[in-house]
């Protein structure tokens, strides 16, 4: 395996110094030792409830090549490299490793959608050349940096997911990244609590497109909030704005748009350029996501069709609208239980609508970080709640806002947190239904998830 780094790229990188004698060739970056391999550096970091000092002989143990540190911890192995601080250490190897890439860097955000454009992305341009992508949502302060520290040397294209909660979050990591082509999936409430309006959170990610050197591609939604900010930035970069979506005057849009059981077809227009498409994942904002990462493609000028093609093996994550079926398979389980925004509740309830069931059951857990939106957020989401799903069933004392604005014909219950609402659910399954399961990650959705699946049988219909 070709080396990812050597002792003197290490202590070049860094500023730092190994402790002793050795020859360390680091193959990959690990920040948890319950996932290292043998070959990795172990970067020691410090949270709020957590250092990764307390971690190092376990690290050397399981065969780390080297040890980023910034307290030796009375330890005395060679393979220690003392730096000043470890996150920093981390972040200068990621401007290292950024700064010997010759390849394109791509970077995405957005309110909802980024990591899975962040993955169709990794499959549409995996079909053009070596690519390298952030594992899961790797978007924040170490995230993005453990992203490029982690970048191979033979890589012709890196995508990196950058996400934030407050202002002056995502211009740092930007400078950090240097993207090539900028992508903006969507504009939504999520952190509206922190950011105070739209305006202000379209804003904050159209200072992705500010890091654009000059001739760089912004992709943008053409339905999004913000485009004022979206084509000053993109002046202000002196870059080139693409919009993508449904409307035919977008330089790259879809036509013929169909849906299927658990998937659709389209086809995708970019410039004179036209591929067909079929996704085996169902819903619009999934159709427009694979749109956004063949605007990407056609954007460095790669080849659509293949492209196109690679989509096909795109399945949604856990928790991110994979379809499954439970209870000996008379129920259909539509996994949402990632996270939740506003925008993302109404594009998995439109999708649990075209589900073909006998009935369809939403359970919706709380939308976090809204603030004082809060109320007015989780109401505005009763009538599509209402109009996609028979019953209803919430958690969560946000929630209960929406659950108390349902007619009651579609109220099914409510429950404090997700572990009392999950028995109320599985109770009220009957033989073809489908359930569609959503909420911020801080809701433990994942709790009625696991109920769920361990049900063997349900009552008939």
């Amino acid at each position: 395996m070709t080396a990812l780094w050597t002792r003197d790229e290490l202590e070049a990188a860094t500023g730092g110094t190994f402790a002793g004698a050795c020859t360390p060739v680091v193959t990959g970056i690990s920040i948890d030792t319950r996932t290292l391999a043998p070959g990795d550096l172990f970067v020691a970091l410090k949270g709020d409830n957590s250092d990764g000092h307390a971690h190092i002989t376990t690290a050397l143990e399981k065969g780390a090549a080297a040890v980023l540190v910034h307290e030796t911890a009375g330890c005395t192995d060679p393979r220690l490299l003392v730096v000043a601080d470890t996150l920093k250490g981390l972040q200068d190897l990621a401007r290292a490793a950024r700064a010997r890439f010759t390849g394109k860097m791509v970077a995405v955000t957005g309110s909802v959608g980024k990591t899975t454009t962040k993955d169709m992305l990794r499959l549409c341009l995996g079909a053009l050349g070596p690519t390298h992508a952030a594992e899961a949502s790797y978007n924040n302060h170490w995230g993005v940096p453990l992203t490029l520290a982690r970048l191979p040397r033979d890589a012709a294209f890196c995508v990196s997911e950058i996400g934030m909660n407050h202002p002056g979050e995502i211009l740092p990591l930007a400078r950090m990244v240097r993207p090539d082509i900028a992508v903006i999936t969507t504009i939504g409430s999520a952190h509206l609590g922190y950011m105070g309006s739209l305006d202000a959170i379209a804003q904050e990610k159209a200072e992705l497109i500010t890091a654009l050197p000059t001739g760089g591609v912004a992709i943008v939604p053409d339905d999004a909030h913000g485009q004022p900010f979206f084509t000053a930035a993109a002046r202000q970069a002196n870059a080139t704005l693409w919009h993508t979506g449904l409307k035919r005057d977008s330089f790259v849009h879809l036509s013929g748009l169909s849906t299927v059981d658990g998937g659709s077809h389209f086809t995708a227009h970019a410039g004179s350029r036209s591929v067909p498409v079929t996704l085996h994942a169902p819903g619009t904002h999934l159709a427009r996501n694979a749109l956004t990462a063949l605007a990407v493609c056609a954007a460095l000028g790669g080849d659509l069709n293949s492209a196109a093609q690679a989509l096909a093996s795109f399945r949604p994550g856990k928790g991110r609208g994979a379809l499954a079926l439970i209870a000996g398979g008379a129920v259909t389980l539509l996994d949402e239980s990632y996270n939740a925004s506003s925008a993302s509740i109404r594009a998995a309830l439109d999708v649990l609508r075209h589900l073909p069931a006998t009935r369809r059951i939403a359970v919706l857990g709380d939308m976090r970080e809204l603030g004082d939106f809060s109320t007015s957020e989780h109401q505005a989401l009763a009538q599509p709640a209402a109009e996609s799903a028979d019953l209803v069933f919430c958690c969560g004392p946000h929630m209960k806002s929406l659950f108390e604005a349902l007619p009651k014909t579609a109220q099914g219950a409510w429950a404090q947190d997700a572990a009392t609402l999950a028995p109320l659910v599985c109770a009220a399954l009957r033989k073809g239904d489908a359930v569609l399961v959503k909420g911020s990650l801080g809701s433990r959705m994942r709790d009625v998830i696991a109920a769920l699946n361990g049900l063997s049988a349900v009552e008939p219909a």
